[in-house]
């Protein structure tokens, strides 16, 4: 088969920026444990539709979806993580910032929960911090060179 088909190789992942840059391993560990929350969160759902009827179910299929989107996201941002890509500051900036906003509306209201408002905010702050940590945007700032067959 001819390596030069036009089809794009998928990137690897370069353990040298995890030598250079050991705080991108603890961002991407940080992520990825977002992203493993959120698709927990997502089964969990599924779970409450196919055992509770809720008042809603406009509202809980939702809900459902929008949690599915975000773990996706979040799973795709651990990925770009993974593999150096420059896009990743920008998409994680976003998502902490989402995060932030639903861990403020945890610490207020009737149904106040400051637990899980704590649980939220703080990885959330830390993800921002290492986002902009010289090291780690050096790690990110540079596409990979395509790989030479």
């Amino acid at each position: 088969m001819n390596s030069d088909s036009g089809a794009r190789r998928p990137a690897r992942i370069d353990l040298r920026a995890f030598r250079r840059a050991p705080l991108l391993g603890v961002l991407v560990g940080l992520v990825a444990l977002e992203a493993l929350a959120l698709w927990a969160l997502t089964a969990w759902w599924v779970l409450e539709l196919l055992i509770d009827t809720p008042t809603s179910m406009g509202g809980a299929f939702a809900l459902l979806a929008l949690t599915a989107v975000a773990a996706v996201w979040v799973s795709a941002i651990t990925v770009g993580a993974l593999r150096g890509r420059p896009w990743i500051r920008g998409a994680a900036v976003t998502w902490q910032l989402v995060q932030i906003m639903i861990a403020v509306g945890c610490f207020q209201g009737i149904y106040a929960r400051p637990d899980v408002g704590w649980a939220l905010l703080a990885p959330s702050i830390v993800v921002l911090v290492l986002v902009f940590t010289p090291k780690v945007v050096a790690a990110t700032s540079h596409e990979p060179k395509p790989d030479a067959d």
